[in-house]
């Protein structure tokens, strides 16, 4: 209505003025209710003309949409393990810290698991205090082996000389008896020396393996009973949080609840505009939001980026072809727009409904650019009616309450 009127003003008003005082025809005689379309056709099919085009520009380089959100994303509160709710320390639509804790799960059996684990560590330890003194034994055995293999061979030598020098004093069958004992107490020194590599290499080797799997065992079943209490992995507020003192919670069927982070939704709006936009979006453009949450005002914007993908296109693949005909509705072009001006989207909640307007600006492109007279008339003319787009959007605002509560009766 609004650029019918202003077209009105410079086509069907002169129009009427030559009429009425050139021609001198009145109002209520030769200008009649029936004879009108006939005396100011000229203005009329220029006023419709008229007034296409400048709403066909108007919407083309000052894109308007009323698909706006802030979507902000929440985290949802689950336990890495199934259990059942031994204590509870926050309440539904509590602000929390990154690391508060939110609850605690029964951990009767992960207690009783790093105390097992525990245990087997103090016994690796108190076998590496002790193999020292099995070392100093082994050592004693083997000095011991060691004494009587030498006091063997000193009496089989000695009479072993005597029966090759042919004395009486030996005997064959006893020097024979010597040797074996010889041998035996050889083989006693060898299994002592086996003994002690065996005991070294227990205290070296293996004594420090068993300490390291008991250790990383150890650290597992603490870490199990560290994953029985629930904290907050982010900052923000507690929503639909229900839980009680003995309820089971899963982490596949059952969460807790959901986490709302504090930043998320309050630095960035995201609108759809028509596809028809595609070319006249960019980042750098100023525009203005006004939302539900927040009657009677508009918020100055500016586009930050423009998703290069239309979401109507995605698929996933499948064991059918998609036929594109499927589509349900064609796709939008999706900004992000951020405040001009720092803290001017705070009061607007996250998830608030807005409409957006964009607005094209040649200023710079008259003031660096060689162009024709015409032209740069045509760009003015394209910057100017953005003025119209604006006041459509302030008026909306201001009636948003009475077309929101009494006309669609929500």
């Amino acid at each position: 209505m609004l650029e019918t009127l202003i077209c009105a003003m410079f086509t069907i008003l002169p129009d009427f003025l030559f009429r009425r005082y050139v021609q001198g025809k009145r109002i209520g005689h030769e200008i009649n209710f029936f004879s009108v379309w006939y005396e100011l056709r000229w203005g009329l099919v220029t006023c419709f003309m008229a007034t296409t085009t400048v709403i066909t520009l108007l919407f083309y380089f000052h894109p308007s949409t009323s698909a706006v959100s802030s979507y902000f994303r929440t985290v949802t509160i689950l336990p890495e393990a199934g259990g059942r709710v031994a204590e509870i320390y926050v309440v539904n639509n509590q602000a929390v810290k990154a690391g508060d804790p939110l609850f605690r799960l029964d951990s009767a059996s992960q207690e009783a698991a790093a105390a097992t684990a525990e245990t087997q560590v103090d016994q690796v330890t108190a076998a590496l205090e002790v193999a020292p003194t099995e070392i100093a034994a082994a050592q004693a055995s083997l000095d011991q082996a060691k004494a009587a293999y030498e006091l063997v061979e000193a009496d089989y030598l000695r009479n072993k000389k005597l029966l090759d020098e042919g004395s009486p004093a030996a005997n064959r069958a006893e020097v024979d008896r010597q040797a074996s004992r010889l041998k035996e107490r050889e083989g006693q020194v060898h299994a002592a020396e086996a003994n002690l590599e065996a005991v070294k290499q227990n205290m070296e080797i293996l004594l420090p393996a068993q300490k390291a799997s008991a250790v990383a065992a150890l650290e597992q079943a603490q870490t199990q009973l560290e994953k029985t209490l629930v904290v907050a992995g982010i900052s923000g507020r507690i929503e639909q949080f229900a839980l009680e003192v003995g309820d089971v919670v899963n982490p596949l069927l059952r969460p807790a609840g959901l986490l709302v982070p504090t930043e998320s939704g309050h630095i960035r709006f995201q609108a759809g505009f028509n596809q028809l936009a595609a070319q006249v979006l960019k980042p750098g453009m100023i525009a203005e939001i006004g939302c539900l949450t927040k009657p009677f005002t508009v918020v100055p914007m500016v586009i930050v980026a423009v998703q290069d993908v239309i979401p109507s296109g995605q698929f996933r693949p499948s064991d059918r072809l998609y036929d594109p005909q499927d589509n349900e509705r064609p796709g939008t072009i999706t900004t992000f727009m951020e405040p001009l001006y720092q803290g001017g989207i705070d009061p607007l909640p996250p998830g608030s409904t807005c409409i957006a307007n964009a607005y094209t600006s040649n200023h710079e492109r008259m003031e660096h650019e060689e162009m024709s007279t015409a032209k740069r008339i045509g760009l003015h003319i394209i910057d100017g009616i953005g003025v119209v787009h604006a006041a459509m959007l302030r008026f909306q605002m201001l009636l948003l309450p009475v077309t929101t509560l009494v006309f669609s009766g929500h």
